[in-house]
């Protein structure tokens, strides 16, 4: 479908569609560009605050994985106000308009359509200098592979709709989810890195595929490594895991190379379908130690070394019991 829409032929447009990166980049002068992104989503949680909270999060996360500072925003928000109260849509818009005051992010309108199923996020615009733009098209061999989120929201989430878990496993996905990717990103401009990617609705290895292919390398992903939360296990082998997650491990069928130990339940979790997850960021192996110090410093959700970049120019992924 894409490939049937015009070529963009501006020069200043930094980066566009073809690498599949996480923001548009648009240069405006030798020192400053322009970054901009859109996301909505809906609801993955009960609570209306939370679920605006989680929106707002999600959607200037990808500001955060070009390394850029997120500087206004646009709410997008579709409502049933016919059979849901305004009281429900008044607590979304709340949580978000909060989170994105941590984010220092100022939402200077919007636009809201009737619509049968809540939806909600926004379109960013940030800044960033055009020499430190990260995209997720520049990892090397060597690299090491660091995530700052656990994963297993999309089977967490999954269950929260089935009422299948208790209240705490909620909280630990709520604070997962509204966590800002701010200081990871801050942490790996600080310290330098070749690429990054944030984790959302392809999964790990989904989101790992387009810096693979965008880059002209391979990966190794060490599954021991991969921080998880601990309910997801016990729910992903009673079955549970969202239709996304489910087409994320179909589509990569041609790109994984899975090591022979490793069961479907591990596969569904490494292509588990996350909402306002981590960043996946690909570091030179010498400034590996100083990121994950800087990164566990500022106390992010998770700090793991999960793997390391290698030749191959097909994008192969290579994950090991």
């Amino acid at each position: 479908m894409l490939r049937e829409l015009p070529q963009i032929e501006d020069p200043n447009l930094l980066v566009g569609t073809n690498t599949a990166d996480d923001a548009a980049v648009y240069q405006i002068t030798d020192d400053l560009a322009l970054v901009q992104t859109v996301d909505y989503i809906t609801p993955v949680v009960d609570d209306p605050y939370s679920f605006g909270a989680i929106a707002v999060a999600n959607s200037i996360s990808d500001i955060y994985a070009m390394g850029g500072k997120p500087l206004i925003a646009l709410n997008i928000v579709g409502f049933p106000n016919n059979t849901l109260p305004l009281a429900i849509l008044t607590q979304i818009l709340k949580g978000g308009a909060e989170k994105a005051k941590e984010a220092q992010v100022t939402i200077v309108g919007g636009h809201t359509i009737n619509d049968p199923e809540p939806k909600y996020g926004l379109a960013v615009t940030g800044l960033i200098n055009p020499k430190e733009v990260v995209t997720n098209a520049g990892a090397k061999v060597g690299d090491l592979l660091i995530l700052t989120k656990p994963l297993g929201i999309g089977i967490i989430t999954t269950a929260i709709k089935k009422d299948e878990v208790a209240g705490e496993v909620v909280d630990k996905a709520v604070y997962v989810m509204t966590s800002l990717n701010r200081a990871a990103s801050e942490a790996m401009l600080q310290i330098g890195v070749n690429a990054c990617t944030d984790i959302t609705g392809f999964g790990l290895l989904g989101h790992l595929h387009e810096m693979t292919v965008g880059s002209g390398v391979g990966a190794e992903i060490y599954l021991d490594k991969v921080p998880v939360i601990e309910e997801t296990w016990d729910l992903v082998k009673k079955g549970i895991a969202p239709g996304g997650t489910h087409a994320n491990r179909n589509f990569l069928a041609d790109s994984v190379n899975w090591h022979r130990k490793i069961t479907l339940e591990e596969e569904l979790v490494l292509c588990d379908a996350q909402t306002s997850g981590g960043l996946l960021i690909s570091v030179p192996a010498n400034k590996a130690d100083q990121l994950l110090a800087l990164l566990k410093k500022k106390k992010t959700p998770a700090a793991a070394i999960i793997g390391r970049i290698i030749e191959d120019k097909e994008g192969k992924i290579n994950v090991l019991a």
